[in-house]
């Protein structure tokens, strides 16, 4: 519940908060292992692109796109949030496009890893 906490101090009015205000939140030692949760590394496809990524989903100021470090507050990884292997999501972008994200694998997470706090969401 660490993560949800923090998160919640850092959204104000980002789309970030309409996930958290739909979150469901559970404690960390009942997270499943294939739920994508802060400072989680996974493989994720862009369904309308074919292209794949591998990427960890982190906090602002640990963001780094040259080392696949996305931040929960840019868009995609606001939508990558909570979701489980296999799921997807479509994420609007700017010009009315959608594309449609399907998490591939939970690569780690850091509640299985024995590694800082962690909070779902159950989309």
């Amino acid at each position: 519940m660490d993560d949800y906490v923090r998160l919640r101090e850092l959204v104000g009015d980002h789309a970030l908060a309409e996930e958290l205000d739909r979150a469901i939140v559970i404690p960390s030692d009942r997270i499943p292992r294939d739920v994508v949760t802060m400072n989680s590394r996974l493989i994720y496809s862009d369904e309308s692109t074919g292209t794949t990524r591998e990427v960890e989903l982190v906090y602002p100021e640990e963001a780094d796109l040259m080392t696949g470090r996305v931040s929960v507050l840019a868009p995609v990884g606001c939508a990558l949030l909570g979701l489980s292997a296999g799921q997807s999501i479509d994420w609007n972008l700017p010009g009315d496009k959608v594309h449609r994200l399907r998490v591939e694998r939970v690569l780690s997470q850091p509640r299985h890893s024995g590694t800082k706090s962690a909070a779902a969401e159950t989309p």
